[in-house]
Protein backbone atom coordinates (compact mmCIF):
# COMPACT_ATOMS: atom_id res chain seq x y z
CA UNK A 1 0.00 0.00 0.00
CA UNK A 2 1.61 3.23 -1.09
CA UNK A 3 2.09 6.21 1.16
CA UNK A 4 0.25 9.39 0.23
CA UNK A 5 2.25 12.55 -0.35
CA UNK A 6 2.10 15.12 2.44
CA UNK A 7 -0.53 17.78 2.12
CA UNK A 8 0.93 21.03 0.90
CA UNK A 9 -0.20 24.60 0.44
CA UNK A 10 -1.06 24.15 -3.22
CA UNK A 11 -3.29 21.17 -2.55
CA UNK A 12 -5.29 22.62 0.30
CA UNK A 13 -3.91 25.77 1.82
CA UNK A 14 -6.57 26.14 4.49
CA UNK A 15 -6.09 22.75 6.11
CA UNK A 16 -5.40 22.74 9.82
CA UNK A 17 -1.91 22.50 11.35
CA UNK A 18 -0.37 19.14 12.17
CA UNK A 19 -1.29 17.47 15.41
CA UNK A 20 1.40 16.54 17.90
CA UNK A 21 2.34 12.88 18.08
CA UNK A 22 5.00 12.59 20.76
CA UNK A 23 6.03 9.16 22.03
CA UNK A 24 3.43 7.42 19.85
CA UNK A 25 3.93 3.63 19.64
CA UNK A 26 4.67 2.01 16.25
CA UNK A 27 1.53 1.07 14.35
CA UNK A 28 0.46 -0.45 11.09
CA UNK A 29 -0.65 1.70 8.16
CA UNK A 30 -4.24 2.91 8.44
CA UNK A 31 -6.79 1.33 6.10
CA UNK A 32 -7.03 3.12 2.79
CA UNK A 33 -9.53 3.35 -0.04
CA UNK A 34 -6.97 4.46 -2.60
CA UNK A 35 -7.73 1.51 -4.84
CA UNK A 36 -10.92 3.34 -5.80
CA UNK A 37 -10.68 5.79 -8.66
CA UNK A 38 -12.15 9.04 -7.43
CA UNK A 39 -14.14 10.65 -10.24
CA UNK A 40 -16.68 12.68 -8.27
CA UNK A 41 -17.22 16.38 -8.87
CA UNK A 42 -19.13 19.37 -7.52
CA UNK A 43 -22.23 18.19 -9.38
CA UNK A 44 -22.10 14.57 -8.24
CA UNK A 45 -21.58 15.77 -4.66
CA UNK A 46 -24.72 17.91 -4.95
CA UNK A 47 -26.60 14.88 -6.31
CA UNK A 48 -25.45 12.71 -3.39
CA UNK A 49 -26.38 15.37 -0.82
CA UNK A 50 -29.81 16.06 -2.31
CA UNK A 51 -30.50 12.32 -2.51
CA UNK A 52 -29.65 12.03 1.18
CA UNK A 53 -31.43 15.19 2.37
CA UNK A 54 -34.61 15.62 0.30
CA UNK A 55 -36.19 12.37 1.33
CA UNK A 56 -39.10 11.33 3.46
CA UNK A 57 -38.55 14.36 5.69
CA UNK A 58 -39.70 16.93 3.13
CA UNK A 59 -43.18 15.42 3.01
CA UNK A 60 -43.75 15.99 6.73
CA UNK A 61 -42.68 19.63 6.78
CA UNK A 62 -46.14 21.05 6.11
CA UNK A 63 -47.35 19.15 9.20
CA UNK A 64 -44.36 20.40 11.20
CA UNK A 65 -45.00 23.99 10.12
CA UNK A 66 -48.65 23.57 11.09
CA UNK A 67 -47.67 22.50 14.62
CA UNK A 68 -45.22 25.39 15.07
CA UNK A 69 -47.15 28.18 13.33
CA UNK A 70 -46.19 30.91 10.89
CA UNK A 71 -43.38 32.39 12.97
CA UNK A 72 -41.75 29.44 14.75
CA UNK A 73 -42.07 27.14 11.71
CA UNK A 74 -39.94 29.16 9.26
CA UNK A 75 -37.50 30.09 12.05
CA UNK A 76 -37.01 26.38 12.84
CA UNK A 77 -36.39 25.57 9.16
CA UNK A 78 -33.81 28.34 8.79
CA UNK A 79 -32.14 27.47 12.09
CA UNK A 80 -31.71 23.82 11.15
CA UNK A 81 -30.33 24.85 7.76
CA UNK A 82 -27.76 27.08 9.48
CA UNK A 83 -26.82 24.38 11.98
CA UNK A 84 -26.34 21.90 9.14
CA UNK A 85 -24.02 24.27 7.28
CA UNK A 86 -21.91 24.86 10.40
CA UNK A 87 -21.64 21.11 11.01
CA UNK A 88 -20.69 20.42 7.39
CA UNK A 89 -17.98 23.08 7.36
CA UNK A 90 -16.46 21.74 10.59
CA UNK A 91 -16.54 18.14 9.39
CA UNK A 92 -15.36 18.52 5.79
CA UNK A 93 -11.90 19.63 6.99
CA UNK A 94 -11.56 16.33 8.86
CA UNK A 95 -11.29 14.32 5.64
CA UNK A 96 -7.52 14.67 5.24
CA UNK A 97 -5.58 14.15 8.44
CA UNK A 98 -1.85 14.75 9.05
CA UNK A 99 -0.03 11.64 10.21
CA UNK A 100 3.62 11.55 11.33
CA UNK A 101 4.28 8.06 9.97
CA UNK A 102 2.21 7.86 6.81
CA UNK A 103 2.08 11.43 5.57
CA UNK A 104 -1.55 12.40 5.10
CA UNK A 105 -4.34 9.86 5.48
CA UNK A 106 -7.90 10.05 4.21
CA UNK A 107 -10.76 9.65 6.65
CA UNK A 108 -13.24 8.23 4.16
CA UNK A 109 -15.97 7.76 6.74
CA UNK A 110 -17.35 9.47 9.82
CA UNK A 111 -16.06 6.72 12.13
CA UNK A 112 -12.52 6.93 10.74
CA UNK A 113 -12.44 10.65 11.49
CA UNK A 114 -13.75 10.14 15.03
CA UNK A 115 -11.17 7.41 15.68
CA UNK A 116 -8.31 9.56 14.38
CA UNK A 117 -9.16 12.75 16.27
CA UNK A 118 -10.96 11.52 19.39
CA UNK A 119 -9.69 7.98 19.94
CA UNK A 120 -11.16 4.51 20.31
CA UNK A 121 -13.37 5.24 23.32
CA UNK A 122 -15.28 7.91 21.42
CA UNK A 123 -15.37 5.62 18.40
CA UNK A 124 -17.25 2.94 20.32
CA UNK A 125 -20.31 4.95 21.26
CA UNK A 126 -20.12 7.02 18.07
CA UNK A 127 -20.27 3.80 16.07
CA UNK A 128 -23.36 2.59 17.93
CA UNK A 129 -25.21 5.90 17.47
CA UNK A 130 -24.12 6.25 13.84
CA UNK A 131 -25.20 2.76 12.80
CA UNK A 132 -28.49 3.32 14.65
CA UNK A 133 -28.96 6.52 12.66
CA UNK A 134 -28.38 4.77 9.34
CA UNK A 135 -30.60 1.89 10.35
CA UNK A 136 -33.38 4.24 11.50
CA UNK A 137 -33.24 6.26 8.30
CA UNK A 138 -33.70 3.12 6.26
CA UNK A 139 -36.68 2.06 8.38
CA UNK A 140 -38.26 5.47 7.75
CA UNK A 141 -37.59 5.12 4.02
CA UNK A 142 -39.32 1.72 3.90
CA UNK A 143 -42.40 3.28 5.53
CA UNK A 144 -42.37 6.30 3.23
CA UNK A 145 -42.03 4.26 0.05
CA UNK A 146 -44.82 1.93 1.15
CA UNK A 147 -47.10 4.88 1.94
CA UNK A 148 -46.46 6.28 -1.54
CA UNK A 149 -47.30 2.93 -3.17
CA UNK A 150 -50.47 2.77 -1.10
CA UNK A 151 -51.33 6.36 -2.06
CA UNK A 152 -51.15 5.48 -5.77
CA UNK A 153 -53.62 2.64 -5.23
CA UNK A 154 -56.01 4.84 -3.22
CA UNK A 155 -55.69 7.80 -5.62
CA UNK A 156 -56.79 5.68 -8.56
CA UNK A 157 -59.60 4.14 -6.53
CA UNK A 158 -60.92 7.56 -5.47
CA UNK A 159 -60.75 8.84 -9.03
CA UNK A 160 -62.85 6.02 -10.45
CA UNK A 161 -65.13 5.23 -7.49
CA UNK A 162 -65.46 8.56 -5.69
CA UNK A 163 -63.92 9.99 -2.55
CA UNK A 164 -66.33 8.15 -0.25
CA UNK A 165 -65.49 4.72 -1.66
CA UNK A 166 -63.87 2.13 0.69
CA UNK A 167 -60.44 2.42 -0.92
CA UNK A 168 -58.18 2.13 2.11
CA UNK A 169 -55.46 -0.49 1.84
CA UNK A 170 -52.81 -1.71 4.25
CA UNK A 171 -49.12 -0.97 3.76
CA UNK A 172 -47.56 -4.29 4.75
CA UNK A 173 -47.61 -5.69 1.21
CA UNK A 174 -46.01 -2.53 -0.17
CA UNK A 175 -43.28 -2.61 2.48
CA UNK A 176 -42.47 -6.16 1.39
CA UNK A 177 -42.32 -5.08 -2.26
CA UNK A 178 -39.96 -2.21 -1.47
CA UNK A 179 -37.84 -4.48 0.71
CA UNK A 180 -37.54 -7.01 -2.12
CA UNK A 181 -36.31 -4.29 -4.48
CA UNK A 182 -33.72 -3.18 -1.93
CA UNK A 183 -32.30 -6.69 -1.72
CA UNK A 184 -31.40 -6.29 -5.40
CA UNK A 185 -30.01 -2.73 -5.15
CA UNK A 186 -28.09 -3.58 -1.98
CA UNK A 187 -25.78 -5.75 -4.07
CA UNK A 188 -24.19 -2.57 -5.45
CA UNK A 189 -20.65 -3.13 -4.12
CA UNK A 190 -19.99 0.26 -2.51
CA UNK A 191 -20.55 4.02 -2.46
CA UNK A 192 -18.23 4.59 -5.41
CA UNK A 193 -20.48 2.58 -7.74
CA UNK A 194 -23.76 4.38 -7.11
CA UNK A 195 -23.26 7.84 -8.65
CA UNK A 196 -25.80 6.99 -11.36
CA UNK A 197 -28.40 6.01 -8.75
CA UNK A 198 -27.88 9.24 -6.79
CA UNK A 199 -28.29 11.36 -9.92
CA UNK A 200 -31.57 9.64 -10.80
CA UNK A 201 -32.78 9.93 -7.20
CA UNK A 202 -31.88 13.64 -7.04
CA UNK A 203 -33.87 14.32 -10.22
CA UNK A 204 -36.85 12.46 -8.74
CA UNK A 205 -36.64 14.52 -5.54
CA UNK A 206 -36.87 17.75 -7.54
CA UNK A 207 -39.91 16.36 -9.35
CA UNK A 208 -42.00 15.35 -6.36
CA UNK A 209 -40.98 18.34 -4.22
CA UNK A 210 -42.01 20.62 -7.09
CA UNK A 211 -45.34 18.82 -7.43
CA UNK A 212 -45.91 19.08 -3.68
CA UNK A 213 -45.45 22.83 -3.38
CA UNK A 214 -47.17 23.48 -6.74
CA UNK A 215 -50.29 21.65 -5.57
CA UNK A 216 -50.15 23.58 -2.29
CA UNK A 217 -49.85 26.88 -4.17
CA UNK A 218 -52.76 25.94 -6.46
CA UNK A 219 -54.87 25.02 -3.43
CA UNK A 220 -54.17 28.41 -1.84
CA UNK A 221 -55.30 30.14 -5.05
CA UNK A 222 -58.42 27.95 -5.14
CA UNK A 223 -59.25 28.73 -1.49
CA UNK A 224 -58.67 32.44 -2.02
CA UNK A 225 -57.11 32.72 1.43
CA UNK A 226 -54.02 31.75 3.38
CA UNK A 227 -54.92 29.38 6.20
CA UNK A 228 -53.03 28.85 9.42
CA UNK A 229 -52.14 30.99 12.41
CA UNK A 230 -49.14 32.36 14.27
CA UNK A 231 -49.49 29.76 17.02
CA UNK A 232 -50.11 26.76 14.79
CA UNK A 233 -52.72 24.05 15.26
CA UNK A 234 -54.44 24.41 18.67
CA UNK A 235 -54.57 21.34 20.93
CA UNK A 236 -56.93 20.27 23.68
CA UNK A 237 -54.34 20.81 26.42
CA UNK A 238 -51.08 22.69 26.85
CA UNK A 239 -49.23 19.41 27.37
CA UNK A 240 -50.57 18.04 24.07
CA UNK A 241 -49.43 21.19 22.29
CA UNK A 242 -45.96 20.89 23.80
CA UNK A 243 -45.68 17.26 22.66
CA UNK A 244 -46.70 18.16 19.11
CA UNK A 245 -44.22 21.05 18.96
CA UNK A 246 -41.45 18.76 20.19
CA UNK A 247 -42.36 16.14 17.61
CA UNK A 248 -42.37 18.76 14.86
CA UNK A 249 -38.86 19.85 15.85
CA UNK A 250 -37.76 16.22 15.65
CA UNK A 251 -39.23 15.91 12.14
CA UNK A 252 -37.34 19.00 10.99
CA UNK A 253 -34.15 17.70 12.60
CA UNK A 254 -34.60 14.50 10.60
CA UNK A 255 -35.19 16.40 7.36
CA UNK A 256 -31.93 18.35 7.14
CA UNK A 257 -28.64 16.88 8.34
CA UNK A 258 -26.43 14.71 6.15
CA UNK A 259 -23.18 15.09 8.09
CA UNK A 260 -23.19 11.39 8.91
CA UNK A 261 -22.44 10.49 5.28
CA UNK A 262 -20.56 13.65 4.32
CA UNK A 263 -17.11 12.06 4.46
CA UNK A 264 -18.28 9.10 2.37
CA UNK A 265 -19.45 11.57 -0.26
CA UNK A 266 -16.25 13.57 0.02
CA UNK A 267 -14.23 10.39 -0.48
CA UNK A 268 -15.68 10.07 -4.00
CA UNK A 269 -14.38 13.49 -5.11
CA UNK A 270 -11.41 13.92 -7.42
CA UNK A 271 -8.70 16.46 -6.67
CA UNK A 272 -7.55 19.08 -7.40
CA UNK A 273 -9.30 21.22 -6.31
CA UNK A 274 -9.00 20.13 -2.70
CA UNK A 275 -11.84 17.83 -1.65
CA UNK A 276 -12.89 19.95 1.33
CA UNK A 277 -13.32 23.03 -0.86
CA UNK A 278 -15.47 21.15 -3.36
CA UNK A 279 -17.49 19.57 -0.56
CA UNK A 280 -18.16 22.88 1.18
CA UNK A 281 -19.24 24.52 -2.07
CA UNK A 282 -21.47 21.59 -3.04
CA UNK A 283 -22.98 21.35 0.45
CA UNK A 284 -23.79 25.06 0.57
CA UNK A 285 -25.50 24.84 -2.82
CA UNK A 286 -27.42 21.70 -1.86
CA UNK A 287 -28.59 23.14 1.47
CA UNK A 288 -29.76 26.31 -0.31
CA UNK A 289 -31.72 24.23 -2.84
CA UNK A 290 -33.27 21.99 -0.19
CA UNK A 291 -34.18 24.94 2.02
CA UNK A 292 -36.04 26.50 -0.90
CA UNK A 293 -38.05 23.32 -1.46
CA UNK A 294 -38.61 22.86 2.26
CA UNK A 295 -39.97 26.38 2.62
CA UNK A 296 -42.23 25.93 -0.38
CA UNK A 297 -43.59 22.53 0.72
CA UNK A 298 -43.94 23.52 4.37
CA UNK A 299 -45.42 26.96 3.82
CA UNK A 300 -47.75 26.25 0.90
CA UNK A 301 -48.90 22.99 2.49
CA UNK A 302 -49.85 24.76 5.73
CA UNK A 303 -51.35 27.73 3.87
CA UNK A 304 -53.51 25.34 1.82
CA UNK A 305 -54.87 23.15 4.64
CA UNK A 306 -54.39 25.05 7.90
CA UNK A 307 -55.45 22.94 10.87
CA UNK A 308 -56.21 19.97 8.59
CA UNK A 309 -52.64 19.74 7.25
CA UNK A 310 -51.83 16.04 6.66
CA UNK A 311 -48.78 14.33 8.12
CA UNK A 312 -47.50 13.47 4.65
CA UNK A 313 -48.22 16.03 1.94
CA UNK A 314 -48.52 13.55 -0.93
CA UNK A 315 -50.07 10.55 0.83
CA UNK A 316 -52.37 12.28 3.35
CA UNK A 317 -54.96 13.04 0.65
CA UNK A 318 -55.42 16.70 1.07
CA UNK A 319 -55.05 16.57 -2.72
CA UNK A 320 -57.24 14.29 -4.84
CA UNK A 321 -56.94 15.71 -8.34
CA UNK A 322 -55.38 15.63 -10.81
CA UNK A 323 -54.95 12.03 -9.75
CA UNK A 324 -52.36 11.32 -12.44
CA UNK A 325 -50.14 14.08 -11.03
CA UNK A 326 -50.46 12.64 -7.51
CA UNK A 327 -49.51 9.24 -8.93
CA UNK A 328 -46.53 10.71 -10.78
CA UNK A 329 -45.26 12.47 -7.67
CA UNK A 330 -45.53 9.31 -5.59
CA UNK A 331 -43.73 7.27 -8.24
CA UNK A 332 -40.94 9.86 -8.05
CA UNK A 333 -40.89 9.48 -4.26
CA UNK A 334 -40.53 5.70 -4.57
CA UNK A 335 -37.70 5.90 -7.11
CA UNK A 336 -35.92 8.52 -5.01
CA UNK A 337 -36.20 6.42 -1.86
CA UNK A 338 -34.60 3.46 -3.63
CA UNK A 339 -31.48 5.63 -3.93
CA UNK A 340 -32.00 7.25 -0.53
CA UNK A 341 -32.11 3.86 1.19
CA UNK A 342 -28.78 2.96 -0.42
CA UNK A 343 -27.20 6.24 0.71
CA UNK A 344 -27.65 5.16 4.32
CA UNK A 345 -27.19 1.40 4.11
CA UNK A 346 -23.94 1.44 2.11
CA UNK A 347 -21.90 2.93 5.01
CA UNK A 348 -23.32 0.20 7.27
CA UNK A 349 -22.30 -2.47 4.79
CA UNK A 350 -18.83 -0.95 4.36
CA UNK A 351 -18.26 -0.83 8.12
CA UNK A 352 -19.47 -4.37 8.74
CA UNK A 353 -17.66 -5.94 5.79
CA UNK A 354 -14.37 -4.16 6.46
CA UNK A 355 -14.44 -5.27 10.10
CA UNK A 356 -15.14 -8.91 9.22
CA UNK A 357 -12.56 -8.92 6.41
CA UNK A 358 -9.94 -7.65 8.84
CA UNK A 359 -10.94 -10.15 11.51
CA UNK A 360 -11.07 -13.13 9.11
CA UNK A 361 -8.64 -12.28 6.29
CA UNK A 362 -8.35 -15.87 5.05
CA UNK A 363 -12.04 -16.72 5.02
CA UNK A 364 -13.07 -17.34 1.43
CA UNK A 365 -16.79 -16.89 2.07
CA UNK A 366 -16.22 -13.38 3.42
CA UNK A 367 -13.52 -12.19 1.03
CA UNK A 368 -14.31 -13.80 -2.31
CA UNK A 369 -16.50 -12.23 -4.96
CA UNK A 370 -17.45 -13.31 -8.48
CA UNK A 371 -17.86 -11.27 -11.64
CA UNK A 372 -20.72 -12.04 -14.01
CA UNK A 373 -21.04 -10.80 -17.56
CA UNK A 374 -24.54 -9.72 -18.53
CA UNK A 375 -25.31 -8.78 -22.16
CA UNK A 376 -25.84 -5.04 -22.70
CA UNK A 377 -25.10 -4.31 -19.04
CA UNK A 378 -21.92 -3.60 -17.04
CA UNK A 379 -20.25 -6.54 -15.34
CA UNK A 380 -21.82 -7.58 -12.05
CA UNK A 381 -19.62 -8.17 -9.03
CA UNK A 382 -21.44 -10.42 -6.57
CA UNK A 383 -20.40 -11.93 -3.27
CA UNK A 384 -22.21 -14.76 -1.42
CA UNK A 385 -21.33 -13.05 1.86
CA UNK A 386 -22.76 -9.72 0.68
CA UNK A 387 -25.89 -11.45 -0.53
CA UNK A 388 -26.54 -13.05 2.87
CA UNK A 389 -25.67 -10.15 5.17
CA UNK A 390 -27.27 -7.42 3.10
CA UNK A 391 -30.43 -9.43 2.60
CA UNK A 392 -30.62 -9.88 6.37
CA UNK A 393 -30.20 -6.11 6.89
CA UNK A 394 -32.98 -5.27 4.42
CA UNK A 395 -35.26 -7.89 5.95
CA UNK A 396 -34.68 -6.44 9.43
CA UNK A 397 -35.44 -2.83 8.45
CA UNK A 398 -38.55 -3.98 6.60
CA UNK A 399 -39.74 -6.06 9.54
CA UNK A 400 -39.38 -3.19 12.01
CA UNK A 401 -41.17 -0.82 9.62
CA UNK A 402 -44.09 -3.26 9.44
CA UNK A 403 -44.20 -3.43 13.25
CA UNK A 404 -44.06 0.36 13.87
CA UNK A 405 -45.74 2.08 10.89
CA UNK A 406 -45.97 5.54 12.47
CA UNK A 407 -44.54 7.94 9.91
CA UNK A 408 -44.22 11.31 11.68
CA UNK A 409 -43.46 9.88 15.09
CA UNK A 410 -40.66 7.63 13.80
CA UNK A 411 -39.14 10.51 11.84
CA UNK A 412 -39.13 12.59 14.99
CA UNK A 413 -37.45 9.89 17.08
CA UNK A 414 -34.78 9.18 14.46
CA UNK A 415 -34.03 12.86 13.99
CA UNK A 416 -33.89 13.87 17.63
CA UNK A 417 -32.10 10.75 18.92
CA UNK A 418 -29.05 11.16 16.71
CA UNK A 419 -29.10 14.87 15.90
CA UNK A 420 -26.99 16.23 18.75
CA UNK A 421 -24.24 13.60 19.05
CA UNK A 422 -23.65 13.10 15.33
CA UNK A 423 -24.40 16.51 13.85
CA UNK A 424 -23.14 18.71 16.68
CA UNK A 425 -21.04 17.07 19.38
CA UNK A 426 -18.50 15.04 17.40
CA UNK A 427 -17.84 17.67 14.68
CA UNK A 428 -17.31 20.32 17.36
CA UNK A 429 -14.96 18.12 19.39
CA UNK A 430 -12.95 17.15 16.31
CA UNK A 431 -12.68 20.82 15.41
CA UNK A 432 -11.26 21.55 18.88
CA UNK A 433 -8.61 18.86 18.40
CA UNK A 434 -7.77 20.00 14.87
CA UNK A 435 -7.14 23.62 15.77
CA UNK A 436 -6.02 22.96 19.35
CA UNK A 437 -8.73 25.25 20.67
CA UNK A 438 -8.00 26.09 24.31
CA UNK A 439 -10.80 25.83 26.87
CA UNK A 440 -12.57 29.06 27.83
CA UNK A 441 -11.31 31.00 24.85
CA UNK A 442 -13.90 32.93 22.87
CA UNK A 443 -14.15 30.32 20.11
CA UNK A 444 -14.44 27.49 22.67
CA UNK A 445 -17.23 29.25 24.59
CA UNK A 446 -19.21 30.04 21.41
CA UNK A 447 -19.06 26.47 20.10
CA UNK A 448 -19.81 24.92 23.50
CA UNK A 449 -22.82 27.21 23.90
CA UNK A 450 -23.94 26.25 20.39
CA UNK A 451 -23.58 22.57 21.31
CA UNK A 452 -25.49 22.96 24.59
CA UNK A 453 -28.43 24.75 22.97
CA UNK A 454 -28.66 22.04 20.31
CA UNK A 455 -28.59 19.36 23.03
CA UNK A 456 -31.56 20.95 24.78
CA UNK A 457 -33.52 21.15 21.51
CA UNK A 458 -32.64 17.57 20.60
CA UNK A 459 -33.64 16.20 24.02
CA UNK A 460 -36.94 18.05 23.94
CA UNK A 461 -37.71 16.77 20.45
CA UNK A 462 -36.86 13.19 21.45
CA UNK A 463 -39.22 13.24 24.45
CA UNK A 464 -42.06 14.62 22.32
CA UNK A 465 -41.52 12.06 19.55
CA UNK A 466 -41.45 9.11 21.95
CA UNK A 467 -44.67 10.36 23.49
CA UNK A 468 -46.13 10.54 19.96
CA UNK A 469 -45.32 6.89 19.25
CA UNK A 470 -46.82 5.80 22.60
CA UNK A 471 -50.00 7.79 21.90
CA UNK A 472 -50.27 6.42 18.35
CA UNK A 473 -49.82 2.87 19.63
CA UNK A 474 -52.60 3.32 22.19
CA UNK A 475 -55.08 4.84 19.72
Amino acid sequence: MGRERPLDQDDDHDQVPLLEYQHAPPRSPPPSSDHFKRTGSYWTAIAHVITAVIGSGVLSLAWSTAQLGWIAGPIALLSLAGITVVSVFLLSDCYRSPDPEFGVIRNGSYTKAVKFYLGKKSLLWCGVILQTNFFGNDIAYVMTAANSMRAIHISNCYHYKGHEAPCDHGVTFYMLVFGASQIVFSQIPNFHDMEWLSIIAAIMSFCYASVGFSLGFAKVIENGTIKGSIGGIPQATVAKKVWKVCQALGDIAFAYPFSTILLEIQDTLRSPPAENKTMKKASLSAVFITTFFYFCCGSFGYAAFGNQTPGNLLTGFGFYEPYWLIDFANVCVIIHLVGGYQMFCQPVFAFMEAWLAEKYPNNGFINKSYTFKVPLLPSLNLSPFRLCTRTFYVATTTGIAITFPYFNQVLGVMGSLTFWPLIIYFPVQMYFVQLKVVAWTRKWVILQTFSTVCLIISTTALIGSIEGIISAKLE
